[in-house]
C-alpha cells in the first residue's frame, strides 16, 4: 500500500501521534454499512485512518447490505467490499440470491465472498438451510477465484469438511476455535483472523493460537460494529479501534505492533488483493528493536525448513534480492546505529559469504556506538579458506550460530551443505568462536530428525552456554 515505508522508529509522527512511515493496519472484517454508523460513519472512518488503519473491509450479511457495502466502497478508495449472506439469513438463500451475489462478486471493489458458513449456536436458520447456502456460496467463491469469509460457531469442523470438498481459499474470521481447528485450517490454506475477543479475560486458549499462529497465516479484524476489544468492550466497536486489538496480539507474539500491521497487510494483500505488496527487496529491515542487515541471498547450505524456500518474506519484508547491496548503501540505510538496540547480519542467505563487507560495515557500526550481532550457519571459516574469527573479534559483539542437528548424518540430510566436511567445520568454528566473540549462542530448529537435547549437550562441549530450540514456524 502506498502508506507503507521504512518503519523507523525516529520518523516523525503524524496527527495521530503514530510514526508518519508506520505500516498501517488493515481492517478485514467490519460492517461500516450498518445500521449502527448511520449517524457518524464520516467521522469513524476518519478515526479509522488517524489511528493507523489504511484499508477495511466492509462485509456484507445479506444482499441489501452487500449492494450497500459496494456503495460504501465506491466511495472511499481504501474501503472494499466482501458481497454474502450470513448463516443467520440462510433460510432465504434461493436461486434468485446465487445470481445476485453473483453478479455482485463481478464488481471491481468486491474481494470476498461472505459473509458465510455454520453457525449451529443461535440457530436462526435451520441446520440444512445453512450447510446448503454455505455450500452454494464456496461454489461462487471457486467461480470467481475471490476468497471465502467463513463464519463458524459450534460448527467449525462441518465447516471445514464442506471447504476441503473443493479447493478454495479464504480465511475464518473472528477466530473463536482451539489450535487444533486452526491447524486444520491452516492445512488447507486457510488463514485464521483474530478479533476483539483476544484482549478480553479467561481468553486463554484463544490467546495462545494468537501467539502461535505462522505469521503467514495471520489477519487481524474488528467485526465492528460487534466485539469491541479492551477498552471498549461492552461499547460499539469501530475500526479503530483495531489498533487495541493489534497491540495485544504483538505483545504475545513477541514483536511490536508496527511488526504486526507489516505482517498483516502484507497477508491482506496476498488473500484479498488489497493494498500493495511490497516490490523490492529490502537490504535493511527493522523487526522489534533491532535492524536487520541482508547482504546476499546466496548460502552454502540448502536447508529444507529453510523460508526462503517458500517466501520472499520475513514479518512482512521483501527480503528477496535482486542484487547484493554495497557496504557503502549499507552504511547509508543504517544511518544512525544507536537508534536500535542492535545491527543484525542475517538476512536470506549466509552473510559471511561476504565477509569484507560484514567487516567493513561492523567496524563503521561500532565505531558509531552500536552492537554488532552476526547470523550464520557456521561455515564461514570453511567458504573462506582461513580462520575468521579471529578478524570479528573487536566488531562483532554477538554470534547467533546455526547448528540444526547432532550429527553429520542428520546434518547433510537436513541441511545439503554444498561443501564435504561442513559439519566438523561447523563444530570448529564453534569451538573457535568463544574464543573472540563475547556472546555466542548456537541455535537448532525443532524438526524431524533433530535430538534437541543431543544438540544441547553437543554445543555445551563445545563451550558454548546460550543454547535456543527454535519452532519450525517461528522467523524472524
Amino acid at each position: 500500500m502506498n502508506e507503507d515505508k521504512k518503519p523507523f522508529a525516529s520518523s516523525p509522527p503524524d496527527g495521530a501521534g503514530r510514526p508518519a512511515d508506520a505500516p498501517r493496519l488493515v481492517d478485514t472484517h467490519c460492517h461500516l454499512e450498518a445500521s449502527g454508523f448511520d449517524a457518524d460513519r464520516q467521522d469513524v472512518i476518519e478515526r479509522a485512518r488517524a489511528a493507523g488503519v489504511g484499508h477495511m473491509i466492509t462485509v456484507g450479511t445479506d444482499i441489501e447490505s452487500s449492494e450497500a457495502a459496494l456503495r460504501l466502497a465506491h466511495a472511499y478508495p481504501f474501503i472494499y467490499a466482501a458481497v454474502g449472506l450470513h448463516p443467520h439469513e440462510a433460510k432465504d438463500f434461493d436461486e434468485n440470491v446465487f445470481k445476485r451475489l453473483l453478479a455482485l462478486a463481478a464488481d471491481e471493489k468486491t474481494v470476498a465472498i461472505g459473509e458465510t458458513g455454520l453457525d449451529y449456536h443461535y440457530m436462526h436458520s435451520p441446520r440444512e438451510a445453512q450447510i446448503h447456502a454455505f455450500r452454494m456460496q464456496a461454489e461462487i467463491a471457486r467461480q470467481t477465484g475471490l476468497p471465502i469469509i467463513v463464519h463458524t460457531r459450534d460448527a467449525g469442523d462441518e465447516a471445514l469438511k464442506i471447504l476441503g470438498a473443493g479447493p478454495v481459499k479464504g480465511v475464518l474470521h473472528c477466530f473463536s476455535g482451539d489450535a487444533r481447528m486452526a491447524g486444520d485450517a491452516m492445512a488447507m490454506g486457510l488463514y485464521i483472523s483474530i478479533a476483539g475477543p483476544v484482549t478480553f479475560r479467561k481468553t486463554d486458549e484463544l490467546r495462545r493460537v494468537a501467539a502461535e499462529i505462522p505469521d503467514d497465516y495471520l489477519l487481524v479484524e474488528t467485526d465492528a460494529p460487534y466485539l469491541a476489544p479492551e477498552p471498549f468492550r461492552g461499547k460499539r466497536n469501530e475500526p479503530a479501534y483495531l489498533a487495541e486489538t493489534a497491540k495485544v496480539i504483538a505483545g504475545l507474539r513477541g514483536i511490536t505492533p508496527e511488526d504486526l500491521a507489516r505482517v498483516t497487510s502484507l497477508n491482506a494483500s496476498r488473500l484479498f488483493g488489497v493494498g500493495e505488496a511490497p516490490g523490492e527487496g529490502r537490504f535493511t529491515y527493522r523487526i522489534r528493536d533491532s535492524l536487520y542487515l541482508n547482504l546476499t541471498n546466496r548460502c552454502t547450505n540448502r536447508c529444507s525448513f529453510c523460508v526462503r524456500f517458500y517466501s520472499d518474506f520475513v514479518k512482512g519484508h521483501k527480503l528477496r534480492l535482486t542484487r547484493e547491496p554495497a557496504a557503502g548503501e549499507l552504511i547509508e540505510e543504517i544511518a544512525e546505529p544507536d537508534r536500535y538496540r542492535e545491527i543484525v547480519f542475517c538476512g536470506y542467505g549466509e552473510p559471511l559469504m561476504r565477509l569484507d563487507v560484514v567487516k567493513e560495515v561492523a567496524a563503521w557500526v561500532k565505531a558509531c556506538g552500536g552492537k554488532v550481532r552476526i547470523n550464520t550457519n557456521g561455515q564461514g571459516s570453511l567458504i573462506n579458506g582461513r580462520n575468521i574469527l579471529p578478524e570479528l573479534k573487536g566488531l562483532a559483539d554477538s554470534l547467533s550460530i546455526s547448528l540444526d542437528a547432532q550429527d553429520e548424518e542428520t546434518y547433510n540430510g537436513l541441511c545439503k551443505p554444498a561443501s564435504p566436511g561442513a559439519f566438523p567445520a561447523l563444530l570448529d568454528f564453534i569451538r573457535e568462536s568463544v574464543k573472540y566473540v563475547p556472546e555466542v549462542r548456537v541455535t537448532v530448529v525443532e524438526t524431524g530428525g533433530v535430538d534437541v537435547e543431543a544438540c544441547r549437550s553437543l554445543a555445551m562441549s563445545l563451550g558454548v552456554r546460550d543454547f535456543r530450540a527454535r519452532k519450525l514456524d517461528a522467523v524472524g
